[in-house]
């Protein structure tokens, strides 16, 4: 990733898990999450078992001291408490086994880009959400934005990540979490769809 020097980490990471974000995009809206309560909730639901996986590295205290807010990032009540709002039980634990992060900051922040940029997108499934009478305080509460702004929780989110040093091989374990992530989203969309 060092090679690509006019870009930033973050940029740079981007690029390169473009196709592997793209392909998940894709697969979701494929599955049209937004055409009725009932394939939203399955939505949902995936969501749910992805944002449970990665709900321990917002207790990780090693994070914690790179983002004083990182309790406050973590979206998983959030979702649990929409799935309740549809009249939906939350899905078992042992679907899917949940991920244990024993790992490494890089490989964990790799996590966190996926999570953390979600929310970005969130903002477009909020308002597709909304035609289903959805909103930030019923069935849509983990697609709200952060109370500073979307746009400026992820600059603090990158500017974090861009400003650590790093060894070509932990660059190379930043990539590696960040496409384990999505894979492991696609691994839950499996299990509903």
């Amino acid at each position: 990733m060092n090679a690509v020097a006019e870009l930033s980490r973050t940029q740079a990471l981007k690029a390169l898990t473009t196709d592997t974000h793209d392909q998940l995009d894709k697969r979701i809206m494929a599955n049209k999450p937004f055409a009725s309560a009932d394939n939203y909730a399955r939505f949902l639901i995936a969501q749910y078992g992805f944002l449970r996986d990665c709900d321990p590295l917002y207790d990780n205290p090693d994070l914690a001291a790179l983002f004083p807010d990182l309790a406050e990032r973590r979206r998983y009540d959030r979702i649990a408490a929409d799935i309740a709002d549809l009249g939906r039980e939350l899905p078992a634990h042992d679907v899917l086994a949940p991920v244990e992060h024993k790992q490494d900051i890089p490989t964990a922040l790799g996590w966190m880009y996926v999570t953390e940029g979600s929310k970005l997108g969130a903002a477009i499934l909020l308002k597709m959400a909304g035609t289903l009478g959805f909103t930030e305080e019923f069935g849509a509460r983990h697609l709200a934005g952060a109370p500073e702004g979307r746009a400026r929780n992820w600059r603090e989110f990158t500017s974090v990540v861009d400003g650590m040093a790093f060894s070509d091989e932990e660059e190379a374990r930043l990539v590696a979490g960040a496409k384990a992530a999505f894979t492991r989203m696609n691994n839950h969309l499996d299990q509903v769809y």
